[in-house]
C-alpha cells in the first residue's frame, strides 16, 4: 500500500531532526524498505486518522556509529574543490565499489576527516506520527519500489 503520514522527529533531547508538519504529508510504499524498518514495523496495520508515538532503537533506523568509517585523508584528495567546510558531503566510492555518501567532520591544513557513517547512525529516533492517506499503489510503483 502507499501510505501518507504527516511526521515530527525528534531525538532523545526533544530537537526536533525533520518534521512534515509544514509541508505535504510524506507518502511511501509499505513493505518496500523506503522508510527506517523499526518506524515500517511501527505502522504495520494502521488506518487513516490513526496517531502513533514511536521510538526507534538505531539498530531498526539507520544503524550503530562504526568508528571505522571515520578516516583523515589528504586534502588532494578532494582536487578542484576550492572551500572544504564542516557538513559538506561529498559521493565517494565504497569498499564494494559503489557509491556511499560522505560528511566533512573536521578540516585542517593539509588533511581532512570524513565520516560515512549516516548522520543519524547511533541516534534513538522519536517519531510522532499521523497516517493521512492509504491507497492501492500503481503497478509501475510496484515495479520500481517507490511512490511516483
Amino acid at each position: 500500500m502507499v501510505v501518507s503520514i504527516h511526521y515530527t522527529l525528534t531525538n532523545n533531547d526533544g530537537d526536533v531532526i525533520d518534521s512534515s508538519i509544514d509541508d505535504a504529508p510524506l507518502s511511501y510504499l509499505h513493505g518496500a524498505g523506503n522508510i527506517v524498518p523499526g518506524l515500517e514495523a511501527a505502522l504495520l496495520g494502521k488506518s487513516v486518522g490513526d496517531s502513533l508515538q514511536v521510538t526507534i532503537q538505531p539498530e531498526d533506523a539507520y544503524g550503530e556509529r562504526h568508528d571505522e568509517m571515520v578516516q583523515v585523508v589528504p586534502r588532494e584528495m578532494f582536487q578542484g574543490v576550492e572551500d572544504i567546510q564542516p557538513g559538506m558531503q561529498f559521493q565517494a566510492e565504497a569498499p564494494d565499489g559503489g557509491v556511499q555518501m560522505i560528511i566533512v567532520a573536521e578540516v585542517a591544513d593539509n588533511e581532512i576527516t570524513v565520516d560515512a557513517n549516516h548522520p543519524l547512525a547511533g541516534v534513538v529516533l522519536n517519531f510522532d506520527v499521523s497516517i493521512e492517506a492509504v491507497r492501492e499503489p500503481t503497478p509501475e510503483e510496484l515495479d520500481h519500489g517507490h511512490v511516483h
